[in-house]
């Protein structure tokens, strides 16, 4: 099933919409996508302060009037050098307080056609919108430097694409959400647990036949050919090679399908410390996540890593995201770091080749170093 159009949003003239009628397309589709263009970046970046946004023009999807909200120079301090990007649901007074809609939604780049596609837009995660919580979205969707320099910025310009899915049956939203929350009352309740973890001193219990359904090497360990002298009903497995926050996150998404949540430590007296030192224990729990997800073939958890630490690559994590994805196999991961490094400046890359991540991939994967000279060979040809 492809996408329908529900139109374009231009903004021009450093951060008013262009009135452009002509372009407005609503849909009652369930999939659709919605264009916003933005001109004169340059003059839009320097006359809209960090916390203020620009409006996208409504647009019908699923039976529900929405807009996308842009922020040049992020929504608040701490994101300053980031653009923002969120969904909005526009609410109507005779709206039910308790009634919300499931949506399934990405942000993307015009010419990122793998993220543009069905699967792509069906793995990601499913947010509610209600009266209470309308919006949702990226703090952080790109750097602004990264963007000024890749090739996405043309003529002083981009074009952002918003997919989504709007899961608007009501039953079936109704059965997936109570199954769902079913299944997480037992994880939290551990009523019919038959099996338990230890993962580094933390132990979990959990129901082989969850884990199975969800796991071929999970099936395997629990009633396979690796059940004998690993998983007999009473004893407990020992895992010690994993982090037990990124145990306790791969079940949370084997129980409830969706993409769990990083738990966050207190904020620190200096906010812009917090941030940089939540960022890379972001980083790291992300990585470590997506070598789990690998490593207990959970394909749908490890494109969901993927993509998240694909849209958030940076100067100082790039080379360690290189050899992660060298080392598990992964293409997406590879080609989305390769396309960073070529749209990087001389000292940009210099400051990459600095970095700890840099120098372990030196190390554990130097053949990745030849592709790379290629690509970057043929970039100054071109």
């Amino acid at each position: 099933m492809s996408a329908s159009f529900a139109g374009v949003s231009v903004v021009s003239h450093g951060g008013e919409l262009c009135p452009c009628a002509e372009l407005s397309a609503d849909t009652s589709a369930d999939y659709a996508y919605h264009l916003l263009v933005v001109q004169d970046y340059t003059c839009t970046k320097k006359f809209t302060p960090t916390g203020q946004s620009i409006i996208s023009r409504p647009f019908i999807v699923g039976d529900h009037e929405w807009c996308i909200q842009f922020f040049p120079n992020g929504d608040k301090p701490s994101c300053a050098d980031f653009i923002s990007l969120y969904l909005r649901r526009l609410i109507d007074d005779d709206d039910d307080e308790d009634k919300f809609v499931e949506v399934k939604f990405s942000f993307s780049f015009i010419d990122q056609v793998e993220k543009q596609k069905p699967v792509y837009i069906r793995g990601s995660k499913t947010y509610k919108f209600s009266r209470s919580e309308t919006t949702w979205g990226s703090d952080r969707f790109t750097r602004k430097d990264a963007l000024e320099q890749s090739r996405n910025m043309k003529y002083d310009g981009f074009t952002i694409r918003c997919d989504l899915i709007v899961c608007n049956t009501e039953v079936a939203a109704t059965i997936t959400h109570d199954i769902g929350q079913h299944l997480n009352n037992l994880l939290q309740t551990k009523v019919g647990a038959d099996v338990t973890f230890e993962v580094n001193g933390e132990t979990f219990a959990a129901h082989r036949c969850v884990l199975a359904a969800r796991s071929t090497v999970f099936m395997a360990q629990l009633f396979g050919p690796m059940k004998e002298g690993t998983a007999t009903t009473s004893s407990v497995i020992q895992i010690q090679d994993m982090e037990a926050s990124v145990f306790s996150a791969m079940l949370s998404f084997i129980y409830t399908d969706s993409f769990p949540e990083m738990e966050k430590d207190d904020m620190q007296e200096d906010e812009a410390q917090a941030v940089e030192e939540e960022d890379e224990m972001r980083l790291q729990w992300l990585q470590e996540l997506f070598a789990a997800a690998d490593r207990y073939d959970l394909q749908r958890l490890k494109y969901m890593c993927v993509k998240h630490l694909s849209e958030n690559i940076q100067v100082s994590s790039v080379g360690s995201n290189l050899a992660l994805a060298e080392q598990h196999h992964c293409r997406g991961l590879k080609e989305a770091c390769f396309r960073f490094i070529q749209a990087q400046s001389l000292s940009c890359l210099q400051r990459i080749m600095a970095t700890g991540g840099w120098e372990y991939l030196i190390t554990t994967c130097p053949t990745v170093l030849n592709d790379l000279i290629i690509r970057l060979a043929l970039n100054q040809r071109n």
